[in-house]
């Protein structure tokens, strides 16, 4: 399950709208026999193939297979894979639980944006690895977007500010999330645990790292081994990254001396 070519916008934009949003596509006659399936099952079934073997697994061949239809028949409903990875994404973004931010403050409301898209990435983590510089604009996204922009609305900032606090809310929470993943699949790759790993390799590292050389790597280092029981811990990072992320934005938002205090 490596990391994917794919990127979200890669098809054609127009028929993507048109998918995203079920807009019969033009050359549509509604003619032709009685179709065996749907764009949404086809979505579905694409969905489960990344979330159970990354999404390098996934072809229309292999969609086509899950749904007991020819290849070409599967073409029917989505013209290619880059347009259903489009699809996919919306989809799973329309599905993410989105909590209720009325009257919360601030630091709540980007919190649970946080927490919510975590959740997300562990359910597909796929979608980690998925460049979405060009988004798919679809319903899910924009439900997505609406409701997380809410956390900073009202705080004084202006649209772009308010844009681009979210993008660093989000870009934070996926890099530490691909911590999470790159670790669990380390795991099962090797078919060792993290304590594992390191008992089988310190007894070369006790013969050729020097801790006199490297003083500060060897007291960090293991001071972080210990507390963790490993090099890294995605749950320590994302605690300890979201304070710095909520700090640096009350900057912004309230003022200099907000997160000194």
């Amino acid at each position: 399950m490596g990391q994917p070519k794919e990127r979200s916008g890669a098809g054609d934009p127009a028929r993507t709208l048109e998918l995203l949003w079920r807009i019969p596509a033009s050359s549509a006659t509604g003619r032709g026999p009685k179709q065996r399936s749907s764009v949404d099952a086809v979505v579905a079934a694409a969905i489960e193939i990344a979330d159970a073997d990354g999404i390098g697994a996934l072809t229309m061949r292999a969609v086509a297979t899950k749904l007991g239809l020819t290849p070409m028949a599967t073409y029917t409903y989505v013209p290619g894979k880059a347009e259903l990875v489009d699809l996919m994404l919306d989809t799973v973004y329309a599905q993410m639980e989105r909590a209720d931010l009325t009257g919360l403050p601030w630091r709540e409301r980007v919190t649970r944006v946080a927490a919510e898209n975590r959740a997300l990435l562990a359910r597909h983590p796929w979608v980690a690895y998925l460049p979405t510089t060009r988004p798919p604009l679809g319903p899910g996204l924009a439900a997505k977007y609406d409701h997380e922009l809410k956390a900073f609305d009202g705080l004084g900032l202006d649209d772009v500010a308010m844009d681009a606090a979210l993008s660093f809310v989000l870009g934070f929470v996926t890099s530490v999330a691909r911590i999470a993943i790159d670790t669990e699949r380390a795991a099962t790759d090797s078919a060792m645990s993290d304590r594992q790993w390191w008992e089988r390799a310190a007894p070369v590292l006790a013969r050729v790292f020097d801790a006199e050389r490297y003083p500060l790597a060897a007291r960090v280092g293991a001071a972080a081994g210990q507390a963790h029981d490993a090099a890294y811990s995605a749950d320590h990072a994302y605690e300890f990254g979201l304070a710095l992320v909520l700090d640096g934005l009350a900057r912004r938002i309230e003022g200099p001396s907000a997160a000194d205090g």
